[in-house]
């Protein structure tokens, strides 16, 4: 978990009380072990500030209750134990802020006094704006029916990673993830969008991926800023033919997509456009 002070440096609010490292808390019969019942948030503190950490705060009590948890603790307060361990480390630092829930031994019983909080907190460098290459894979996002998609949760993380892997195994970083109709859905863990002839296009949020929080934000600034953002029905072959693509999360923010399968692209003026509007942004919150 790496020294004070270093990249990978954590500390952990656990049970009321801060740790250091990764410290200990779930049991192998826990039911957020075994049967993957845990949802977590990412949220980002870089320059003196922590945007739309309200909100990331508030979708981890969301994605809890989606698992069927009964959480015994606000989004108000999930918040204030955020910046109380933001305050533990320089300012100057940047941190990834992490809440998590998940569900002790219960085995499809009662939920009541199951759910258990932790957060944690870890020194992660900003990723460097440089571009990254993605590929398609068999891999796709689940439809709503088969799986908890409006959550946050572990329990759809190995599927991403797998479309990782595949990807990396034929040299790309990430995968263009479809839907289950075939429409494009977002790379395997980042929310996705392309320019074309000077208007944004971004999959329609149908239930199969996370609206996530900074592409909503991105959304809105290029729309206030006078762009025309479409969101709508995406084929993979419409990616190929854009005049660029970027990404959209929270542990990256914006970052451009250089390469699909053998489609290379330039950082383009949109992509320029929505990363220096989403940081000028960043600036005015706290």
């Amino acid at each position: 978990m790496g020294k004070t002070g270093e990249p990978g440096y954590t500390i952990s609010y656990i049970d009321g009380e801060w740790k250091k490292g990764n410290a200990p808390a779930l049991g192998p019969m826990d039911d957020g072990v075994w049967l993957g019942a845990s949802v977590f948030d990412g949220a980002r503190f870089f320059d003196g500030v922590a945007p739309d950490l309200d909100r990331h705060c508030a979708r981890s009590l969301r994605s809890a209750g989606i698992l069927g948890m009964e959480p015994n603790i606000t989004a108000e307060k999930v918040e204030a134990i955020a910046r109380e361990g933001i305050a533990k480390f320089d300012p100057s630092m940047a941190l990834y802020i992490c809440p998590l829930f998940y569900m002790r031994e219960h085995f499809f019983g009662e939920t009541n006094d199951v759910t258990r909080f932790i957060m944690s907190i870890s020194i992660a460098p900003m990723p460097e704006p440089k571009g990254f290459s993605a590929c398609l894979t068999r891999y796709r996002r689940p439809s709503r029916d088969t799986a908890p998609t409006d959550a946050k949760t572990a329990a759809l993380y190995p599927n991403v990673s797998r479309s990782v892997r595949a990807a990396g195994k034929r040299g790309f970083d990430s995968a263009v993830m479809l839907d289950p109709n075939g429409n494009v859905a977002e790379f395997s863990f980042t929310n996705l969008f392309m320019a074309k002839d000077g208007v944004v296009h971004t999959p329609a949020v149908n239930g199969t991926f996370l609206n996530g929080i900074t592409r909503q934000r991105v959304s809105k600034l290029l729309r206030d800023d006078g762009m025309e953002v479409q969101e709508r029905a995406i084929d993979f072959d419409e990616l190929l033919e854009a005049d660029e693509v970027f990404s959209t999360a929270n542990y990256s923010k914006v970052l451009p997509c250089i390469k699909i399968e053998d489609r290379e692209f330039d950082e383009g003026p949109i992509y320029t456009k929505a990363r220096k509007l989403y940081f000028n942004w960043a600036k005015t919150t706290s």
